[in-house]
């Protein structure tokens, strides 16, 4: 391997991916043709003891944490402007190293500017907390920083995900470090350079690319990092969670789902196939909160079903750089043999495959790893893929009879990240949406985001909120301060 062809990380000043890292590296493929993105120089567990010690440094010695609110605004407002700045080619970057079509890339450095810009004006309205005395003393609760955070971060969405931790992370005053998927690692190095490149000072946010079992599990019990953050599969997160609870260090996680998606009989039923296409098939799948378990009424099952079927039998399944495509690839290979495995068992359960159900077969995709947009049905609930989580562009369709018998199965699952539904009873509405046991509930719309909006999960799809006020408060521990007003100490 050519050392020169090795992507580089930092950490301070020093960069590392020379000849002597060159075994130590990296490899991002293209999902769309199989080719090399990148080799990245790759960190080790010694890198991340002196990235751990650089960020405590620049933590209590450089001015960061102790600046105006309005201040840190400034530099995550340039943070925002240098990422909209370089939209296209960050944008370019993300396609090639995830897959994702390119437009919703360009949304997705979109969602990441604004991600810096938000947090950028909460810094400058936030709030802290006077409480009301019941004594001679006057008190206040203070939101202060944690001092190092480690954010772990997903392949599906790399640049929003990593703006989505990192943005109210350094706006609570933290220090920042990084470890993005070993699929996905170019954005996070990107990120890195941009903040430093906006003026936060050396140190705050370092990136380091790395494999989970190594780099991410080196944070994790790290005894320099004081909070964690990690969005990712529920097999990792409990394994997170538990080495955070023996460390006693408080955790985000966002985790899986298996969304319901619910369609009633008074549903517009042109918007709802829509909005289900839209709900499963957006990010070929490969989404926490895609629409995974489709519930329609009985008395609409046949017909809607019957369009839903034509219209995904009609998406444009393609090359990520196709302005028109409508679903690129899975992330790899393996991934692609994972989903397959779960079709073969929907088969194998009983499962009737609708459409889909297998590789295109289009000689332009064969040096990718595509999977062509799938809708089964003929299953219970009970069944394995209406349980397991498959991440990719596979729908299982199941007849359902009233609100009673809906809210039990869509909440008969160890997840409760999102659900959606179609009616056009609000009345109806309102009562599902608050028996459901999700974190968001899409009422006639679908995967709607929105940064000042809280996010998260119930039950096995996670613990604590990103986005909005929350989103702060997660990166923030609570101190609270007393001044006596007495006469004589302690009224003595």
């Amino acid at each position: 391997m050519d050392a020169s062809s090795i992507r580089p990380f930092r950490i301070g000043g020093t960069w590392r991916g020379n000849a002597s890292d060159a075994p130590h590296t990296i490899v991002s493929i293209n999902p769309a043709d199989g080719s090399i993105a990148a080799t990245i120089a790759r960190a080790t567990s010694n890198d991340v003891d002196e990235a751990v010690a650089l960020a405590w440094d620049a933590f209590r010695n450089k001015p960061w944490r102790k600046l105006r609110p309005d201040q840190r605004a400034t530099t995550l407002y340039e943070i925002g402007r240098r990422l909209s700045a370089e939209r296209e080619s960050l944008a370019h970057l993300q396609m090639i190293d995830s897959g994702k079509p390119l437009k919703e890339c360009l949304n997705m450095v979109d969602s990441a500017a604004g991600h810096f810009r938000y947090y950028a004006a909460v810094c400058e309205t936030w709030q802290n907390e006077v409480t009301s005395p019941r004594g001679e003393y006057f008190s206040m609760a203070l939101a202060e920083p944690f001092g190092v955070v480690a954010c772990i971060t997903p392949w599906n969405s790399p640049i929003m995900n990593e703006a989505q931790k990192a943005a109210p992370a350094l706006a609570a005053g933290n220090a920042v470090l990084i470890k993005p998927s070993e699929e996905t690692p170019q954005l996070a190095l990107e990120l890195a350079r941009i903040c430093l490149e906006a003026g936060l000072p050396e140190g705050l946010m370092t990136a380091l690319p790395g494999y989970g079992e190594d780099v991410g599990a080196a944070l994790v019990k790290h005894p320099g990092v004081r909070m964690i953050s990690f969005t990712g599969g529920t097999d990792t997160g409990r394994t997170i969670g538990a080495i955070a609870g023996q460390r006693l260090i408080p955790v985000g996680l966002e985790l899986g789902g298996k969304s319901p998606h619910i369609v009633f009989e008074d549903a517009d039923f042109d918007r709802a196939v829509a909005g289900v296409m839209s709900g499963i098939f957006g990010s070929a799948g490969q989404s926490c909160v895609a629409g995974s378990r489709l519930f329609v009424q009985k008395s609409i099952y046949a017909r809607f079903i019957k369009s839903l079927v034509e219209k995904t039998r009609a998406l444009r399944v393609g090359l990520p750089d196709d302005p028109d495509v409508q679903m690129g690839p899975l992330i790899s290979k393996a991934h692609r043999e994972r989903v397959a495995g779960y079709v073969d068992l929907a088969r194998q359960e009983g499962g009737n495959v609708l459409v889909g159900g297998a590789p295109p077969t289009d000689p332009r995709l064969q040096n990718g790893w595509f999977y062509m947009p799938t809708i089964i049905d003929g299953l219970s609930n009970n069944a394995r893929v209406c349980q397991e989580e498959i991440f990719g562009p596979v729908l299982i369709a199941i007849p359902f009879e009233d609100e009673a018998d809906v809210i039990a199965q869509g909440n008969d699952t160890v997840f409760g990240l999102a659900a959606g539904m179609w009616t056009s009873d609000y009345a109806r509405a309102w009562r599902v949406a608050r028996e459901l046991d999700a974190g968001s509930v899409w009422i006639n719309t679908y995967k709607q985001s929105h940064i000042a909006t809280p996010f998260g999960g119930f039950k096995d799809s996670g613990i604590g909120r990103e986005k909005g006020l929350h989103g702060l408060r997660l990166y923030s521990q609570i101190k609270s301060v007393y001044f006596g007003m007495h006469e004589k100490p302690m009224g003595l």
